[in-house]
């Protein structure tokens, strides 16, 4: 029964593409091809109506968008009009387009772009509306608009045809246009404060800056491999050491890692690095981005998401990973001293040991696990792992543990952070230990990077540096389940 129904739904819709294309071929052998029309001036849009009809009452206007449904009433037709900025009715009569092009008019289909022109009036009915006196098809809809009542419904095909999405779902592009926002608003803070906007190559001849598995491609010029950047952390610091004391980046990283609702194999974040400062200093630019993005464009600190009732207001909880550890397990690692001991707590636990077990990946396992998820509100988790954190300095009373933060909130990390190692020969022997890690068969390790370690050799200065992941920090704003509703083209399988 079901491939029956397929079957004729698949007749239908071929029925209606030869219909349509029919019609295009008609208009073209009469000299009427719409898709020869190479502009319309428009003089306003459906919103600068609806807000303020009482100013444009009666006044001319040209229009110009998709006809999203039309009602045949005779003599006259209604139709309904959305452009960049929202919808608006058109009321067409016969008397006033003619008998020939009102009968043009009632051939066009729902999804065919028109341009208008009319008088701004209000319905009996008190619906805001244009009264057409011309009309001008400006391109041919060849594929049918999902039907009106169940839409685009399938979260995969949304996905996989966003122009259709955008079309039919009005929160989709409201979505987007809080994206845009929360970029702007990360922008202008950084600005204020003095930062250089820069660009970094997207190609690069190692992967460093962070722990991930890169694409490799191949450039055949230079008869080399490359690597699609994982982190523009490295170069921005380069730039640092040369001086440029407050630098951000925003763009594009690559990572060839799994796919669910948090992971997308390219996304979008912020990384930017301040000498003289620390990780102190990051948690406070941290928390400005966060209050100042909510207050601008939500109006609000308080936010939901989900069930869940979330505070931006500040300051964050600020708690040690070692804390957190304790408040949800009970083990109490700055107490343990070694990684036998530390073993044998987590595993009392029931944590699933990592493979290298030092007391730093055990700590990090048990936070992993069991404690990340619990971090609802925001929350910064500070003094890492040196293990797990090969970039960031060591905390001076603790060289076990790492002047770095994450920033959790509804249990997932929107931010990473750390007073930056700029000690030239610990940074080398950590990254031979990534090396090390690399030639066992870990692909997520980092290379050794000898530029970056010659140009600490020239001298950093103590610097803060941080990345925040603009998606999830979307996804928050828009209280958006998984990351592929806030990216426009979410990468997908091809369908056969």
């Amino acid at each position: 029964m079901a491939d029956e129904t397929n079957a004729a739904g698949s007749e239908e819709l071929s029925e209606i593409l030869r219909i349509r294309r029919d019609k295009l071929t008609k208009l073209q052998e009469e000299g009427r091809d719409p898709f020869q029309v190479t502009s319309f001036k428009r003089t306003a849009y459906s919103k600068d109506i609806l807000e303020d009809f009482e100013g444009m009452e009666g006044q001319t206007v040209s229009l110009a968008g998709r006809v999203m449904s039309k009602r045949d009433m005779g003599k006259a037709f209604f139709a309904d009009l959305q452009d960049d900025r929202g919808r608006i009715q058109l009321y067409i009569k016969v008397n006033d387009l003619g008998e020939e092009l009102f009968g043009e008019f009632k051939k066009w289909d729902i999804g065919d772009l028109i341009g208008v022109t009319g008088t701004v009036f209000r319905t009996r009915r008190g619906e805001i509306s244009v009264h057409v006196q011309e009309v001008q098809l400006l391109a041919k809809s060849l594929r049918p608009l999902p039907e009106k009542f169940h839409g685009l419904t399938s979260q995969e095909l949304r996905y996989r045809q966003r122009y259709v999405d955008l079309i039919m779902n009005p929160e989709t592009r409201r979505t987007f246009e809080i994206r845009t926002k929360v970029i702007k608003v990360i922008r202008a803070y950084l600005d204020e404060l003095g930062y250089l906007e820069v660009e970094t190559p997207v190609l690069n001849t190692i992967s460093g800056g962070a722990t991930a598995r890169p694409f490799i491609t191949h450039h055949n010029t230079l008869d080399m491999d490359m690597y699609m950047r994982i982190a523009t952390e490295l170069h921005l610091k380069r730039l640092v050491v040369g001086g440029i004391e407050r630098v951000y980046e925003i763009g594009r990283l690559f990572r060839n890692e799994g796919m669910d609702t948090r992971h997308n194999p390219e996304f979008t974040t912020v990384e930017f690095y301040e000498a003289y400062a620390d990780y102190h200093d990051m948690m406070e630019r941290t928390e400005g981005i966060y209050t100042r993005a909510a207050q601008e464009i939500l109006g609000t600190t308080e936010i939901t998401y989900g069930e869940q009732s979330i505070s931006l207001k500040t300051p964050f909880r600020r708690v040690t990973m070692a804390e957190a550890v304790k408040d949800v397990l009970g083990i109490d690692f700055m107490v343990i001293t070694s990684d036998e001991e530390a073993a044998a707590a987590a595993k009392e636990k029931g944590i699933e040991l990592p493979e290298e077990k030092t007391w730093g990946n055990i700590l990090f396992a048990c936070f992993d696990q069991r404690v990340e998820s619990t971090l609802i509100q925001p929350t910064f988790i500070t003094d890492h792992p040196v293990e797990v954190s090969p970039l960031a300095k060591r905390c001076p009373g603790d060289p076990r543990l790492t002047e770095r933060f994450e920033l959790f909130v509804t249990g997932r990390e929107m931010a990473n952070a750390f007073s930056e190692l700029n000690d030239p020969i610990d940074q080398k022997a950590r990254f031979q230990r990534q090396v090390d890690l690399r030639a066992k068969g870990d692909e997520e390790a980092g290379m050794m990077d000898e530029d970056y370690v010659m140009a600490l050799e020239y001298g950093m200065p103590p610097t803060g540096g941080c990345g925040i992941g603009i998606d999830r920090m979307v996804m928050l704003f828009t209280d958006s389940s998984t990351i592929r509703d806030v990216i426009f083209f979410p990468t997908m399988k091809p369908t056969e």
